[in-house]
């Protein structure tokens, strides 16, 4: 016996024996035997487990209950689980609201959440639920950053609804509050979609940022394969968040700890899924800040490099036909990954958190027959991936474009400037942006905004008014998964620290030129150093609390807007 009246353990508890252990610590065991455990659970490894739930929106609400199974697995396995929570806000519901700009900075508040957790209970290993699109990467920033034993669960995604016969997901609403901008559908038909495009819980159905992100952790190895894909609302996913209760007990046997399986190799895996899902731009600027926090060396030019040699496989929406839970019924991430590896762009001899490689795990992807989501390597939608990185006067530190959802690769036309999202959504809703135009926006950056927003609500409106083909926009802000059209983000310097899209002005030539990975104003060196001298942006929004503390140690978007 222990000298607390405890059987001992043959597990290992690497951590949580500090907090338990020993005459001296009696207090601590005091605590947590009013709050129902013994001291064989208190014997037992603790597992953190890392919840992002909230009733707030419907891609973390079913996360409680999936961590009841979780905590079943740890339990049956022999370790005790301690759930807490992190923030979560929903890029979906706060968009085209100042609320957006909280959305970036609560990817470094789950981070920081999880970190100062795990330090200050010292548990053993951790688990993270996740499912909306910065809880996702804020996991595995945290799980990098304290690099002990984890695994990542992705909740799934919801199930698509159904709109005159046809699957729809919440990006058919975006779209439709364009079209009844435009007068093309009534008010009637507008509800009518809103009712049924979200139709129960889970993260946004297409390969918006959610879903990728999910599809990319699995290629990272830190989410078992199999996993990400299961819908939200599917039985199975019970299944599979139990058996991560049990696995998570060998990942601690087996000190299998983050900085092991989130290498350079690895991350040029999950940078290859993006590409090959036809993924949101989001995951160039969370891909740079997980590397930074797992202290491995990635530039924004990988990303380049990458889909360049990665041809687009999956026929996902925005830019495709179907949803996630088509390619979870069509042979899931893996199949994805199997098609990579057959065409020899997969490091497979990366470990995962299964202490298998990822090479062994996609060999046992079970492809539907006649499937025609994911195609094969010889034959893909398009022979380079759906990401590219663009440089030029306007951005000389990089700006990030999704090739996947437009065709067009070209596009030459004035600058209508705007300082803020808000100032071109009432442009657009009036009706003021004309074909050939090029949209700027401005001051939305990780500091300028602060906290980068999305900018949906103008894409989206621009496409379902029929202009989506036929204007080009560009901003230091970002872009939802959800977004398609000539549309390029993270311009980088941003305008409050002096980048050149400061110095644009209404009417300036601007030229984007995918192809030759080019964005560039007509104007002369001398003339944009000149503009930027008279170039004054607006105030700070926020002199207090998070938000300026944000805005003043943010990082650029070329290095992941990192604190």
């Amino acid at each position: 016996m222990t000298d607390n009246g405890a059987p001992p353990t043959s597990l290992p508890r690497p951590r949580s024996a500090a907090v338990f252990d020993g005459p001296d610590r009696a207090a601590a065991r005091a605590y947590m035997k009013g709050i129902g455990l013994s001291d064989e659970d208190l014997k037992r490894p603790t597992i953190g487990i890392a919840n992002t739930w909230t009733e707030a929106m419907p891609c973390n609400y079913g996360l409680r209950d999936l961590a009841a199974y979780v905590k079943e697995g740890v339990k049956a396995a022999g370790g005790t689980p301690m759930e807490f929570n992190t923030v979560a806000v929903s890029d979906g519901i706060t968009m085209g609201t100042q609320g957006m700009k909280s959305s970036l900075v609560s990817r470094e508040m789950v981070a920081d959440s999880i970190e100062l957790m795990a330090r200050g209970y010292q548990f053993d290993a951790i688990i993270a639920l996740a499912a909306c699109d910065k809880t996702i990467p804020g996991a595995v920033m945290g799980v990098a950053r304290i690099d002990i034993p984890s695994i990542v669960l992705y909740g799934g995604s919801v199930k698509p609804g159904k709109y005159k016969g046809k699957d729809v997901s919440i990006l058919e609403v975006f779209e439709a509050v364009g079209a009844h901008i435009a007068g093309r559908i009534s008010d009637e038909e507008l509800t009518e979609i809103e009712d049924v495009a979200s139709p129960g819980y889970g993260a946004c159905g297409g390969q918006f940022t959610a879903n990728t992100m999910a599809c990319a952790f699995e290629a990272l190895g830190i989410s078992p394969a199999f996993s990400a894909m299961v819908p939200a609302e599917d039985e199975k996913k019970a299944v599979v968040a139990e058996k991560i209760g049990e696995l998570i007990i060998k990942v601690l046997t087996d000190d299998l700890k983050p900085s092991r399986i989130i290498t350079r190799k690895s991350l040029e895996n999950a940078i290859a899924a993006v590409c090959a899902s036809g993924g949101s731009t989001n995951g160039v600027l969370h891909l740079l800040a997980i590397a930074r926090e797992a202290g491995v060396e990635l530039d924004i030019d990988v990303f380049e490099e990458v889909s360049r040699r990665t041809p687009l496989l999956a026929d996902l929406k925005p830019g495709g036909r179907y949803v996630a839970t088509d390619l979870y019924r069509a042979g899931g991430v893996p199949l994805i990954l199997r098609n990579l590896k057959q065409g020899g762009l997969l490091h497979e001899d990366e470990i995962t958190v299964t202490g298998r490689t990822i090479g062994e795990e996609v060999d046992g992807a079970e492809e539907e027959p006649g499937q025609d989501v994911v195609l094969p390597v010889e034959a893909p939608l398009k022979a380079q991936g759906g990401l590219a990185i663009l440089r030029g006067n306007i951005c000389p530190d990089g700006a990030v474009v999704k090739v996947a959802g437009t065709e067009r690769r070209t596009h030459i036309g004035p600058a209508r400037v705007f300082e803020r999202e808000e100032d071109c959504f009432a442009a657009v809703k009036r009706g003021e942006i004309e074909k050939g135009d090029v949209i700027v926006i401005r001051n939305e950056g990780p500091s300028g905004g602060p906290g980068m927003r999305e900018m949906l609500q103008v894409t989206a409106a621009l496409v379902g008014e029929g202009m989506g083909e036929h204007v080009a926009l560009l901003t230091d802000g970002r872009f939802s998964g959800a977004t398609r059209g000539l549309m390029i983000g993270h311009v980088a310097p941003e305008a409050v620290k002096g980048g050149p899209i400061g110095a644009i002005h209404d009417g300036d030539r601007i030229t984007v030129d995918i192809d030759e990975r080019r964005l560039d104003v007509d104007l002369t060196p001398e003339k944009i150093d000149e503009r930027l001298k008279g170039y004054s942006p607006p105030a700070p929004l926020y002199d207090r609390g998070v938000m300026a503390k944000y805005a003043a140690t943010v990082s650029s978007a070329s290095r992941g807007a990192v604190t």
